[in-house]
């Protein structure tokens, strides 16, 4: 018989059938749909399994057959329940321990940060807490690893990059620092010469011998500071070093549409919450909303561990965030004015935090297609040092 694992949950009997019309009452069982399979002959008695619901009717089928019918041996959910209820502390302890240690495996037991110095350890460990994650927490009850990234990416200025890894019931976290430049140690003779074309606006000269002055001119690859001090009878070698800025400019092409549409979120959304057993998901509740037209949804699914197993259960939710379309106009000079900050935007993003723009001409503006296109001349103050070895003969 097919899918007999599936009687597991109805419960199964084994019945034993003596007497003169066994061949008979079997052929009543199958004719009235009750199934029965393993029919085995021992003896001069007939033996089979039924289901437990089946029992009355074969108990029919066998005084109408003048067959003897005795139950032998019980199997199957409904019996095991039985047993378990005349059982109910040992049922009850056992639900207990596994209950407790499904909690513990789900726990937070530590907090492991590799690669920060004290002081930005314990900026982060405060900022774990204020976003609940500390030991003791229920691992779903808090926020997934890359939520826990970008907040403390975000909230704490001294990180570059924190690498977030949940193993088992231990958080760790590899941890890389903003550091700030190193200063520069001069180890052999050498002359600073200029980066770039610009104009001198400021030269403080701790070691060499300067070779321009303020506001002049100077080309790129001219010397600025001279490694070589004293006079042509006494003249020594040093590492020239320098602080000088000087003027420069940028030429910068930008476009700016007069209509943009683009897609932003109206701050609403839904939620639905989830058991997920395998690969199905049963939702749990939020089933009466309305859903919106236009959405982004944002999936969260934990699985619950027992010990360092994961089980194929999981809870989690669904997050529907609302999405509208959006045009957005310019007028001429709000695009000039758009423009002309994306330019400076995009210029800073490639000079540095070091540099400062100090003024701005538009050459050419034009307005085609629904763009205004600009060529922007931008003025920059920034470091033009550059340091070159001095070599023989200089």
């Amino acid at each position: 018989m097919k899918n007999q694992w599936m009687h597991f949950f109805y419960g199964v009997i084994k019945v034993t059938i003596t007497g003169r019309g066994t061949e008979r009452f079997i052929n009543d069982c199958i004719r009235k749909d009750v199934p029965v399979w393993n029919v085995r002959r021992e003896g001069e008695a007939v033996s089979f399994f039924i289901r437990l619901k089946d029992v009355h009717a074969i108990r029919a089928a066998a005084r109408k057959n003048e067959c003897k019918c005795s139950l032998k041996k019980v199997s199957g959910l409904p019996f095991l329940v039985q047993k378990s209820l005349k059982n109910s502390g040992f049922v009850i302890g056992f639900a207990l321990f596994f209950t407790v240690i499904l909690l513990l495996s789900n726990m937070i037991w530590g907090i492991d940060i590799k690669g920060a110095k004290p002081s930005t350890e314990h900026l982060i460990r405060k900022e774990l807490d204020a976003m609940g994650v500390k030991t003791g927490k229920l691992q779903f009850l808090t926020l997934d690893p890359d939520s826990i990234q970008k907040n403390l990416t975000n909230n704490i200025k001294e990180l570059t990059w924190v690498g977030v890894e949940l193993k088992g019931t231990n958080y760790h976290f590899e941890v890389v620092e903003k550091n700030e430049p190193e200063k520069i140690t001069y180890s052999s003779p050498q002359h600073i010469v200029a980066k770039k074309k610009a104009i001198i606006t400021k030269m403080y000269v701790e070691k060499g011998q300067p070779a321009v002055t303020i506001n002049e001119h100077v080309k790129k690859g001219q010397m600025l500071v001279s490694g070589l001090i004293g006079n042509e009878n006494n003249q020594q070698k040093v590492a020239a070093k320098a602080e000088i800025l000087g003027e420069t400019w940028y030429q910068a092409e930008v476009d700016v549409p007069i209509n943009t549409t683009f897609n932003v979120f109206s701050g609403d959304e839904k939620r639905k919450y989830y058991l997920e057993l395998g690969s199905w998901q049963v939702q749990v509740w939020g089933f009466k909303q309305d859903m919106f037209k236009d959405s982004e949804v944002e999936e969260d699914i934990r699985s619950i561990k027992f010990l360092k197993w994961n089980l194929p259960i999981g809870y989690g939710k669904k997050i529907y965030r609302e999405k509208e379309i959006v045009t957005r106009s310019y007028n001429k000079e709000e695009a000039r004015k758009a423009g002309l900050e994306l330019g400076k935007k995009k210029l800073m993003n490639d000079l540095g935090e070091e540099a400062e723009i100090k003024g701005q001409k538009v050459l050419h503006e034009t307005n085609d297609n629904g763009k205004v296109k600009l060529t922007v001349l931008y003025q920059v103050i920034e470091n033009i040092v550059k340091t070159t070895p001095i070599v023989q003969g200089d």
